[in-house]
């Protein structure tokens, strides 16, 4: 009996809770040693303490108790530490995110000029294009976009086509206002596109644009968007039509989403001769 640690024990030991340790139990990821038949009580051993101190640690590390079960049940070391890597790896993801949110969060709370200064305005003529236009919600759009793009560039590659200019995007008013509208995503090209699955060929319509560059995933555009919109707005330039996008630097080339590059295109009155 004095092999055994109560669960009051073990819970000052490990600094896991006694509730946190019950529901362990019932889950099979943390078994107490024995459990008494007559009384319930749960006692654990002191070769336990090892395992409770891992699994508190990816707890911190808002590992999922699922994700948990799997690591410790890992058949051999480089299973196990396939697992661990992989979660680590979304916690670096996900803290890239958080700098950059208080990266443009501390620039929003100090706004410069520079901004202005980047817009330029541009006459675009028509271009040719392999396109994919669907209804998307905002909530899918990263995805989707890139989807999307990966079957435009393999269908213009598969039919011995050349790429003429950036790959883009058309979004419609409804795609900001009620975040799920028309989205069209285009690759130009040199010639006819025969239509494969989603790839339809388009014309991508002439434009004069108020451009801006992003720096960073497109879906961190925001403040990009407010500058322009901004400028578009103080010199009475805005008219109707489809917000435009270039992606000049994309997952296709890097996969250090701070390196990519967007342009963003807001249409405005003809600006050439």
């Amino acid at each position: 009996m004095g092999l055994f640690l109560t669960i009051g024990d073990f819970s000052r030991a490990t600094h896991l809770t006694v509730k946190t340790l019950r529901h362990y139990h019932e889950l099979g990821l943390l078994e107490p040693a024995d459990v008494d038949p007559s009384t319930g009580y749960r006692r654990y051993t002191a070769a336990q303490i090892p395992s409770a101190q891992v699994i508190r640690r990816f707890r911190e590390l808002g590992m999922p108790l699922e994700e948990i079960r799997t690591v410790m049940d890992a058949p051999d070391v480089g299973t196990r530490n396939r697992h661990i890597a992989a979660h680590l790896n979304r916690l670096e993801d996900e803290l890239g995110r958080t700098q950059r949110a208080v990266a443009s969060l501390r620039a929003l709370l100090a706004p410069t000029d520079d901004a202005v200064a980047d817009i330029r305005l541009r006459e675009v003529p028509d271009a040719g294009a392999a396109a994919i236009t669907e209804t998307v919600d905002m909530v899918d759009g990263a995805a989707w976009m890139q989807g999307a793009l990966g079957e435009l560039y393999a269908t213009v590659a598969s039919q011995g086509l050349a790429q003429t200019g950036p790959a883009g995007g058309l979004f419609t008013e409804q795609v900001f206002t009620d975040h799920r509208g028309e989205a069209t995503i285009f690759v130009p090209c040199d010639g006819p596109v025969r239509a494969v699955g989603r790839v339809r060929p388009a014309v991508v319509p002439a434009a004069e644009l108020a451009v801006i560059e992003h720096s960073g995933p497109p879906i961190e555009s925001d403040r990009a968007y407010g500058a322009l919109a901004g400028y578009v707005s103080r010199h009475a330039l805005a008219v109707q039509g489809p917000i435009r996008e270039y992606y000049l630097v994309g997952q296709r080339d890097t996969a250090d989403v701070t390196r990519w590059r967007t342009e963003v295109c807001w249409p405005v009155f003809r600006v050439g001769g």
